[in-house]
């Protein structure tokens, strides 16, 4: 019995050894596995961030490129309701910007707190009217309602700040300021208005109609001579909204591209334009009372990667990948009908 049992413990001790003997790895091969780990991963590591980082900027691109086109097809439908759209001696006449010695070219243009808002961080380039519609705003009997039209001035802003809401790109705003819908049944009295003026729904604080009754003065003249509603030193209510954001903020000082206005007057005005990433060239009111634009947007997505140097986004040629640009020349509608 005990031979046996000697014989058993033999047998089964001798490959337990072995194998106790035989596992692991040594310092030296753990050495190894590491180095040659080192030099296999290291490149993959390598090819997955430049992978990731190809990504990101294809899809920057992608994203300004789609954000640029969207916002050119929203001022396109805009503009095609447009029934005047100011040049840019127009537009210096409402912000009252433009120099005054030009005569009668600017009636209104030393008329002080009743221009068009404006700031040293935000440049108007299309200011336009528009005919809109408004659905069942007319109350004819009871319940039964009708359509109408109503007119509103519209602004678009390139917007520049030190804002930390949007990009340290520029962006484009648009404002607007539209007229009410008479109607002696109403009860609220409208901020600005006097308490006899009735309407439903309400005009914008500020708005007044442009005057096509003067005598003796172009189209042009009649529709730079507006002025708003607001008393001295009022202020509107309405606030621009942002249309699109990541817009190519550099100067033309910094390398930007120069304007390229085929016809037309370019807004700004040329004296006055600092940044190409959003213009226009307003072309004269044609025999049919007919104004047309052609509107040039031009996007920064190194914005959208940088978000923290504003002086690493600038315009460079060796990158304009980065900034896509589209443009657009939109022909408004003919309301207007004046001698």
């Amino acid at each position: 019995m005990n031979i046996l049992l000697r014989w058993l413990l033999t047998t089964q001790l001798k490959p337990s050894q072995k194998q106790n003997k035989n596992s692991g790895f040594t310092l030296i091969e753990l050495l190894v596995a590491m180095i040659l780990a080192f030099l296999v991963i290291t490149p993959l590591l390598g090819f997955m961030i430049s992978v990731l980082t190809t990504d990101g900027q294809e899809q920057a691109k992608a994203n300004s490129e789609q954000e640029i086109k969207a916002a050119l097809d929203y001022i396109t439908r805009d503009l095609q309701q447009a029934i005047y759209i100011y040049d840019a001696t127009g537009i210096g006449c409402l912000s009252g910007t433009t120099d005054t010695s030009t005569a009668n070219t600017c009636p209104n243009a030393s008329t002080t707190g009743n221009k068009l808002s404006t700031a040293t961080d935000r440049v108007p380039v299309l200011v336009f009217w528009k005919r809109e519609l408004l659905n069942q705003a007319i109350t004819i009997t009871g319940t039964q309602k009708d359509d109408t039209f109503v007119y509103s001035l519209v602004a678009y802003y390139l917007i520049k700040d030190t804002s930390t809401t949007w990009s340290n790109a520029a962006r484009i705003a648009r404002w607007e300021i539209k007229d009410g819908v008479p109607n002696t049944a109403a009860i609220d009295t409208c901020d600005g208005f006097l308490a006899t003026d009735k309407y439903l729904p309400c005009p914008d604080k500020g708005f007044k109609p442009f005057d096509l009754s003067q005598k003796g003065i172009t189209l042009q003249a009649k529709m730079n001579s507006w002025t708003n509603s607001l008393a001295s030193g009022g202020a509107y209510a309405q606030d621009a909204v942002v249309l699109v954001d990541f817009i190519d903020q550099t100067t033309i000082v910094q390398g930007a591209p120069a304007v390229t206005c085929s016809t037309g007057s370019q807004v700004p005005a040329a004296a006055n334009i600092v940044r190409t990433g959003f213009y226009a060239c307003v072309a004269p009111v044609d025999g049919d009372n007919r104004s047309a634009a052609e509107v040039y947007l031009r996007g920064n997505a190194q914005a959208r990667l940088i978000q923290n140097d504003e002086t690493k986004v600038r315009y460079a040629q060796s990158k304009s990948s980065y900034f896509p640009s589209a443009n657009i020349k939109v022909q408004g509608s003919s309301f207007i009908f004046t001698k």
